[in-house]
């Protein structure tokens, strides 16, 4: 509803009121005699004025004489509210003259609203407490049979390291507890990395640069910030010293170093060995052209809180090569050789190994000022790319018109794949950050800050977001597959439907059996997050509440923990004893936001890296 008051007050109400009460037989005689044209008539004559004072006395003695069944008359004085109102019982007259009931008060529209506001503020602010809940539900279990490793396998109940041993759970996490206001978990995780990461860091081997980037140099990162930054003050900021994350984190990205400077062009090598801090390519030497791309923001933003440009300056050099590759329509291949510089291959893609290269080309132009920096090179990159999947990877679904973004496996010479990761749910939130800026839709449409590209790519976030959703209430579980397929003229499986008969789009979803496993991933709530913070749609929250709701029903485990599915389209899936420490650090955060106060964490102060840990923008926080 509209904030801009109507054009009526409480006082119109009062009238209102007044328009529809009794009036007493002696007030519509007099009114209708002093009012109408018989007053004319008669009173122009002397006869005329005998006759009407002679009426007028006839009908007081009437009305006088006239007495009901009581012998007398009865007062009876109540007070209502802070007024007298006389009641006059036992007579006609009483009767006549009593003064009628008063009606209840009427709220005027904005009134309504607001009271309506109010409870529908209590709706999610409980429902923000059931995801509270759930992190702790999470944590309790990763406490319990995992402490210290990366990962929980919550069925079996052990831990497991798959990130290379730095306690990748905890340190994803620290920052979603720091916002959730969960002190013992922020105590418990943060003592946990004042005491044991370091060392981990000192002693452990082979860790890929991408992963422990964004997880953990991430984590700490946006732990520092919270426990050190006036912002902190709205968060719980238990357990150690701020300069305890910073520490750990500059010395975590010295050995991680080794990557830039062990390569012989500006791609660095996708393998760092922690202990020797030294470097290797992968096996086939190739680096993925996402994970090469996706560590500027924490790079950069270490660079800051240190004083040291010289993470900065490693990490941006690999946007500022990539620059002077060639590419098509703004797009680009998914590999890249740290050997030569050059992509390989031609598949083009926004799903695994390629959706965050698009994802910070936006998002550390603005994390350095957007429009007041100089990196302008990222935002016409970004816009360029952003027309070339406008161009060549989004199609529409039959029967019912689905917007999705496939895939070019083979260049844009090659044939179209009607393919869909997950994982490209996270273009919907990107899309809508980067036509705003940040700001809610209203405010930019308000200043004038939408071009023609800007409302386009917002159409598109709203119509994938859509679809992403869909993706989800098209199973049996209602929860997402890892990939989806999409039914088009040229593309057709029979007998791969989510499962979800009464789904609308069970015809326009397909899904492969080698892709119906969920992982507990996060990209749709992060979309839903960021759009409802930008076109302030309620249907974004109510979305991320049946999503919610299905992580309940199916994934939480009675013992602790939350595990990833095999099969949504059955019920019961089968159940796969992985809890991933994205779950934690991501997806419930993204949640817990989407139901949070719309204050919390402003879009236009903040950029999330990729694994949801909050960096700043550039000059819009004070430090202490």
């Amino acid at each position: 509803m509209s904030s801009k008051s109507l054009p009526y007050s409480m006082k119109d109400v009062h009238y209102d009121n007044a328009k529809f009460r009794h009036r007493s037989i002696f007030k519509v005689i007099t009114q209708t005699f002093l009012t109408s044209n018989v007053k004319n008539e008669y009173m122009s004559c002397s006869m005329g004025k005998f006759l009407g004072l002679l009426m007028i006395l006839g009908v007081g003695c009437l009305l006088l004489t006239h007495t009901g069944t009581s012998d007398g008359l009865a007062r009876d004085v109540r007070k209502m509210g802070e007024e007298k109102v006389t009641f006059i019982s036992g007579s006609r007259l009483g009767k006549l003259l009593r003064r009628p009931p008063r009606l209840p008060p009427r709220l005027s529209p904005d009134e309504e609203g607001k009271l309506g506001s109010l409870n529908h503020g209590s709706k999610w602010k409980d429902r923000q407490e059931s995801v509270k809940k759930a992190f702790l539900h999470a944590w309790s279990g990763y406490k319990k049979y995992a402490m210290g490793y990366d990962e929980l396998m919550p069925l079996s109940q052990r831990g497991v390291d798959g990130l290379g041993g730095l306690g990748a759970t905890i340190v994803d996490a620290l920052d979603t507890a720091m916002i959730m206001g969960a002190d013992e978990v922020v105590s418990e995780a943060g003592t946990w990395v004042e005491t044991q990461l370091l060392n981990r860091i000192i002693q452990k081997g082979q860790v890929n640069l991408f992963e422990t980037t964004i997880r953990v140099l991430g984590g700490l990162l946006s732990a520092y910030h919270l426990s050190s930054v006036e912002v902190a003050s709205n968060f719980t900021s238990r357990g150690p010293k701020a300069d305890v994350y910073l520490e750990t984190a500059k010395n975590l990205a010295d050995r991680l170093l080794s990557a830039f400077t062990s390569s012989p062009t500006a791609i660095p090598y996708s393998d760092v060995v922690l202990h020797e801090s030294s470097a290797h390519p992968a096996p086939d030497g190739m680096s993925s052209t996402s994970e090469a791309s996706t560590l500027q923001l924490e790079f950069n933003y270490l660079s800051s809180v240190s004083g040291d440009p010289k993470y900065s300056m490693a990490a941006m050099k690999v946007l500022e090569h990539i620059n002077t590759l060639p590419k098509v329509e703004g797009l680009v291949p998914i590999y890249i050789s740290p050997q030569s510089g050059e992509f390989s291959g031609q598949n083009i893609r926004l799903g695994s190994r390629g959706d965050s290269y698009y994802e910070y080309l936006l998002k550390v132009w603005l994390q350095k000022g957007g429009q007041e920096s100089n990196l302008t090179y990222l935002h016409d990159m970004y816009e360029e790319a952003m027309k070339g999947v406008r161009h060549l990877l989004v199609q529409k679904s039959i029967p019912n018109g689905l917007v999705f973004v496939g895939e070019l496996p083979y260049g844009s010479k090659g044939s179209f794949s009607p393919k869909m990761d997950h994982l490209v749910c996270f273009l919907s939130g990107n899309l809508a950050l980067g036509a705003t800026k940040g700001f809610t839709k209203e405010k930019a449409m308000r200043d004038n800050l939408l071009n023609f590209d800007d409302l386009e790519n917002l159409k598109l976030a709203e119509d994938l977001a859509k679809t992403c959703f869909e993706m989800y209430s098209v199973t049996s579980t209602g929860l997402a597959p890892e990939i989806a397929y999409f039914h088009t003229e040229e593309y057709s499986e029979g007998g791969l439907d989510g499962g979800n008969k009464s789904s609308k789009y069970v015809n326009d979803i397909i899904i492969k059996h080698a892709d119906r496993h969920n992982l507990l991933r996060p990209e749709t709530v992060e979309s839903l997050f960021v759009l409802y913070r930008i076109t302030e749609d309620p249907k974004y929250r109510e979305w991320g509440w049946q999503i919610f709701e299905a992580f309940e029903k199916f994934t939480r485990v009675d013992s602790g923990g939350y595990t990833s599915l095999d099969d949504v389209t059955t019920v019961p899936p089968h159940r796969r004893d992985k809890m991933e420490t994205f779950f934690l650090g991501e997806t419930l955060k993204y949640l817990y936001l989407l139901f949070a106060d719309t204050s919390v964490i402003p879009l236009d102060k903040f950029v999330f890296n990729s694994e949801a840990h909050l960096i700043p923008i550039e000059g819009s926080i004070k430090r202490q």
